[in-house]
């Protein structure tokens, strides 16, 4: 299942921290909930989430990451690793391959960027899907 929110967003071109433009990033697009960043700044960016996705996946990008090595280095549960992990897979931004009996993860690609690429592909494939329910729910309306 491919999820995420869709907003109008300044791309903060201006911006120099990295911090800054990635928990808007992340915020906006649904992985992580939508922060006060004059209170929650600090707490944020060192949330497990934010750091699962800032220093495992985007700062190592070529690395490949197993379940046990995750929770080691985020020291968390695995079932909230698991539950961040699967907010990742249902942007479509993660890629996962097996090793025996376990699997690893990494940004598609090991690069935000070219991951990114899946991601607008599968909100192009939603909007032409919704534009024919439109054309459809039109044309039963004019019956």
């Amino acid at each position: 299942m491919f999820e995420i929110n869709i907003n109008i967003v300044n791309p903060m071109k201006h911006e120099k921290n990295l911090d800054v433009v990635l928990l808007t990033f992340l915020s906006s697009i649904g992985y992580l909930p939508r922060i006060d960043p004059q209170r929650d700044f600090d707490t944020a960016i060192k949330s497990v989430p934010y750091v699962l996705f800032k220093e495992c996946f985007l700062e190592r990008g070529e690395r490949w990451w197993s379940v046990d090595e995750l929770l080691a280095y985020l020291k968390t549960t695995r079932p909230t690793l698991y539950r961040h992990l699967n907010k990742l897979k249902s942007l479509d931004i993660l890629e996962e391959k097996q090793e025996g009996m376990n699997k690893r993860y990494r940004l598609r690609y090991g690069d935000l960027a070219k991951a990114w690429t899946f991601v607008e592909a599968n909100v192009n494939l939603a909007m032409q899907n919704y534009r024919m329910m439109v054309e459809h729910i039109s044309s039963l309306v004019r019956r």
